[in-house]
């Protein structure tokens, strides 16, 4: 079979999204209403915030309180995007230049988000929460900055409020989405994804004081292209699903692949960290999350594969809308403690963890 096997029960928790601002506040939200913009009809724009020091609290006190065969809390692999744009210096440009800023900067613009990055340092600290790179910005800035200059009306209210990131959910007048930061092949956008990627992963070395291993490319839509320049700056574990979405020109059309083999090579020499399960219960509110969760851990398990649990960080949040925590965090906590009954010999690791276990294993690992 291809792929990578083990016999040890080795569970990953991806999560995604940890820096970017997506809904900026509940006042923010709140303004979106107030305009017609139905902002509640997406679970992102509804709930999706900077963490704050409560949040983070509340998350790292929920991994503890469950303990792998090795005596360690569950961790978080917390996929972590290095910027966000700076919205008064664009506007100033009359939105024909991009200017951005490291996350730290964006959470001291805001009192709510006081003691927010102690606590990821506290995190990483005691071993629940390490940060893995998702990218410089979860956005793509040259389509982004082309619709902002073209007047599109919904973008700019967007921007005005400090935001980028509604969909089609939310009106259906939204057939732009910015979300996906390297959704082209095209030569002169791969250099320029070079750039982007080589500023995400500095800025990350001086946010943590360490390299990213791994890295997740936002909306799981890359170009091959862009993987040798991520080999060169130390990249050696790339993280999806078991389908990836190439671009073939600029945004408008793409090719699904299916590479759902865990511990497999990309051509350019990246080994995939595959994600099997999904604990996703605030897009999914009436879905059995722990259930599923947990049969696809089975599954996983069954054949040999590490159970690697993508739950993006729309699930931790409270700060806008304090309901969706009361819900989702016990079902986490739930969950946790489901899978260390189950599984007596369970070993929580993180993302760059479980390849250095892959490339440590002397397996042939296929090319696919």
């Amino acid at each position: 079979m291809f792929g990578w096997r083990t016999k040890r029960h080795l569970v990953v928790i991806e999560s995604d999204d940890w820096g970017a601002i997506r809904m900026p506040s509940r006042e923010v939200y709140n303004e979106f209403i107030r305009r017609g913009i139905r902002v509640d009809k997406d679970p992102y724009c509804r709930y999706d915030n900077l963490a704050t020091k409560h949040d983070l609290e509340n998350l790292f006190e929920t991994l503890h309180s469950v303990k792998d065969k090795n005596g360690h809390p569950a961790v978080i692999t917390a996929n972590t995007l290095s910027a966000n744009p700076v919205f008064d210096k664009i506007r100033e440009s009359d939105f024909t230049q991009y200017y951005f800023e490291p996350f730290t900067e964006t959470l001291r613009r805001d009192a709510v988000h006081a003691g927010a990055f102690e606590m990821w340092k506290q995190g990483i600290a005691e071993g629940v929460f390490y940060p893995q790179s998702h990218g410089r910005e979860h956005l793509y800035v040259k389509k982004w900055l082309r619709a902002l200059q073209s007047g599109d009306s919904i973008t700019r209210t967007a921007f005005n409020l400090g935001t980028w990131g509604l969909t089609a959910h939310v009106d259906p007048s939204i057939h732009e989405y910015y979300m996906g930061a390297f959704n082209s092949c095209e030569e002169a956008d791969i250099r320029d994804f070079e750039v982007i990627i080589d500023d995400a992963l500095r800025m990350f070395k001086d946010i943590f004081g360490y390299e990213s291993k791994s890295f997740v490319p936002t909306t799981y839509e890359w170009s091959p292209k862009i993987e040798p320049f991520l080999i060169e700056r130390g990249v050696r574990y790339i993280q999806g699903t078991f389908q990836q979405k190439i671009p073939l020109d600029d945004d408008q059309t793409i090719k699904i692949t299916y590479r759902g083999f865990q511990g497999t090579r990309t051509k350019a020499g990246l080994i995939r960290l595959f994600r099997n399960c999904f604990f996703e219960p605030s897009t999914k509110p009436d879905y059995d999350c722990i259930g599923d969760c947990l049969k696809r851990i089975e599954i996983a398990f069954k054949w040999g594969k590490a159970a690697n649990i993508c739950a993006h960080r729309v699930n931790f949040i409270g700060s806008i809308d304090s309901a969706n925590t009361d819900r989702t965090l016990p079902e986490f906590k739930q969950l946790l403690q489901e899978i260390v009954r189950r599984w007596p010999d369970v070993e929580f690791v993180t993302s760059d963890q479980l390849g250095e276990i892959i490339s440590n294993s002397n397996q042939r690992l296929w090319t696919v």
